[in-house]
């Protein structure tokens, strides 16, 4: 029967999630100890060459993903995911004796290939579960995201303690060391623990493994996984800049709200399985990329101040202006009140808590004594000053509350998967994993050319508005076509 479980697919998606968790938190150390090590003078990077330290391990999983997610389909999961951790634990090693940028770089692309574990799991997970149950076992898999929250909360502790508070700089070597030690010790686990399967087109030639890629879809459902998945990776190291610039917050603060970014929408990635597998992938996927446009747009908005001709005051008659001062003009026997400018009218005030937009207006005197004046004259001319503090709390909230929904679309994608390529999991999961993966190294890329262009950080959700509007629409569209196919005298009725 298709809801019969296979014995011991619980045992298996458990470690199979623990080594997912170890190999993300592994994918995403260089957030952390590049940063570390610049900040204490071990190595003179420039910020392009931090960038490129940060982006290699990311792009290096995501081209890893489709082949060593084939090599899943051919060859069972037991064999491909122990090969992985316990061969990433080399270059982790070996980054313990760099003294160079390349030699940081070098490794960095080996250890890297850790990111790739994802395609390796998702697709062995999905050989232990029928279809019905596939959505919740592939999120409980998918929570592995959360090992980024792992790395950047407690790998700075783990520095501190090691260095003795920068004491001993050089230290910093056994963090690599103590990384290594893990992947090993999860490969040899994995081995001695896990039983092998394989799907049934394990059988398949190269050719008949690259079939499922000519479709469009699996081009599709990789940009809804850029989306949820790639920019999700982006924003979890971009965040941490963004704070420390927009809301002027100190490092180890920044870190924690990325943190709280991304331990939730990883997490929560079990609950997009159950509402996958309870609604289907591509209601939940609606849900998701519409609120993704919704909220995207509303941070948009920059923290600002907006100075504008306000409203004035215009003589009723015609006469000789009799006296001036700051609150008051008289024309003749007729006096006009003027609105002061308040003492503190362009900077935001300290310690108080503005959730929308503060408006303050004052008038300025454009006329002296004696000035003989028309009807409909100006006398003051308004000044109107809009101040939006782009509250950071309410932008925490939001980010996180984003941050999980797409935890949810993650694990809507690859639900999708098992439903139309059941046996080809392994190279489509891949493929779709690549492109999501390739959208995580372009997204910190994309905003810091977005930021130097416009000189706005909030440049990055205006792109974020635009990529979940673009997804939104084809998705609409495909589904549209697809009901003016099957059902086109409802489609005929409902266009009526």
């Amino acid at each position: 029967m298709e809801d019969k479980l296979v014995k011991g697919a619980h045992k298996v998606l458990f470690i199979n999630t623990f080594a997912f968790t170890i190999c993300f938190a592994c994918w995403m150390l260089n957030g952390v100890l590049v940063t570390f090590l610049v900040d204490n003078q071990v190595f003179a990077w420039s910020p392009s060459m931090i960038g490129w330290l940060m982006g290699i391990p990311v792009l290096t999983g995501a081209v890893f993903r489709l082949p060593l997610g084939m090599l899943t389909d051919k060859y069972g999961g037991r064999p491909v995911f122990g090969l992985l951790l316990l061969l990433s634990a080399i270059p982790m090693y070996l980054l313990s004796t760099v003294d160079s940028f390349w030699g940081y770089a070098l490794c960095s692309f080996g250890f890297g290939i850790t990111g790739a574990s994802f395609a390796v799991g998702i697709a062995f997970t999905s050989y232990w579960y029928p279809k019905n149950r596939q959505g919740v076992a592939l999120g409980i898999f998918g929570a592995g995201n959360a090992g980024a929250a792992i790395t950047t909360m407690f790998a700075p502790t783990l520095l501190n303690h090691l260095t003795n508070g920068g004491v001993d700089v050089d230290a910093w070597r056994y963090l690599p060391q103590i990384y290594a030690a893990v992947l090993v010790v999860i490969g040899i686990l994995f081995m001695m623990l896990v039983k092998n399967k394989k799907p049934e087109s394990s059988g398949k030639n190269l050719v008949e493994m690259f079939q499922p890629l000519k479709s469009v879809r699996v081009w599709r459902f990789g940009l809804y996984y850029a989306l949820v998945f790639g920019m999700f990776v982006s924003f979890s190291q971009w965040l941490i800049p963004y704070f420390v610039n927009v809301y002027y917050l100190p490092l180890v603060t920044a870190g924690v709200f990325a943190a709280l970014f991304s331990f939730p929408s990883g997490v929560i990635r079990a609950l997009g399985g159950w509402m996958s597998d309870k609604w289907g992938a591509r209601k939940v996927m609606y849900w998701v990329l519409g609120t993704s446009v919704i909220f995207s747009l509303m941070m948009s908005v920059p923290k600002m101040v907006i100075v504008t001709p306000g409203n004035g005051v215009m003589s009723k008659t015609n006469g000789e202006v009799t006296f001036v001062s700051d609150s008051l003009v008289s024309v003749g026997t007729t006096n006009y009140s003027i609105t002061q400018k308040p003492i503190e009218s362009t900077e935001f005030i300290e310690n108080e808590f503005h959730i929308f937009p503060v408006k303050t207006t004052w008038q300025t005197t454009v006329v002296e004594v004696g000035h003989v004046v028309k009807k409909k004259e100006l006398l003051a001319r308004g000044e109107t000053h809009i101040l939006f503090e782009a509250n950071v709390w309410i932008f925490a909230i939001l980010a996180i509350i984003l941050g999980s929904i797409w935890g949810i679309g993650k694990a809507a994608v690859y639900k999708y998967i098992p439903d139309y390529y059941p046996n080809q999991v392994g190279a489509v999961g891949g493929m779709v994993g690549f492109i999501g993966g390739l959208g995580g190294f372009l997204g910190p890329i994309i905003f810091g050319y977005l930021l130097e262009f416009t000189g706005l950080w909030t440049t990055c959700w205006m792109f974020m508005f635009l990529f979940s509007a673009i997804c939104l629409v084809w998705m609409q569209s495909v589904v549209q076509k697809k009901m003016k196919k099957e059902v086109p005298d409802l489609m005929r009725t409902m266009d009526g």
